[in-house]
């Protein structure tokens, strides 16, 4: 990749990179006309509509590591594992269509996926970059072995 991506929290760096999505993801779409990508642990289509691009670029945008995730759109969408599966968000309109919500990770990223019943769907909902946990040394002092 050989773009300059602000990695500051000023508005105008934020706005940069949302227009960086943005452009991201209409190339995606023109590269990928079904606008969806299997996945493994789901065994499902997710598909990528309007509202993931929309609720991705507004949100990821606002971290320079979130909007790096953006990148890896496809292998996230293919190799995320599903972590955890419930409702939707109430009072969310943006998760309205949706009947449940599933979490999925890949690497450091955390994937929301929407399914919408009425459809038999599943909908890329959200990107984000979750910083690792570190495992904190469990051993106690002296008993290093």
């Amino acid at each position: 990749m050989d773009m300059d991506i602000p990695k500051g929290k000023t508005r105008e760096e934020i706005r940069a990179r949302e227009k960086i999505i943005k452009d991201f993801y209409a190339k995606w779409i023109a590269e990928n006309p079904t606008k969806s990508v299997w996945n493994q642990s789901l065994k499902a289509e997710i598909k990528v509509k309007q509202l993931s691009y929309n609720e991705t670029h507004e949100h990821a945008a606002r971290s320079y590591e979130s909007t790096m995730a953006v990148f890896e759109l496809t292998d996230i969408l293919s190799k995320a594992v599903k972590v955890s599966s419930g409702p939707k968000k109430q009072g969310n309109k943006n998760q309205k269509s949706f009947s449940r919500v599933v979490v999925m990770r890949y690497k450091n990223i955390r994937l929301v996926v929407g399914y919408q019943a009425s459809q038999g769907e599943y909908v890329q909902y959200s990107i984000s970059a979750q910083p690792m946990k570190v495992e904190k040394n469990k051993s106690r002092p002296g008993r290093d072995f």
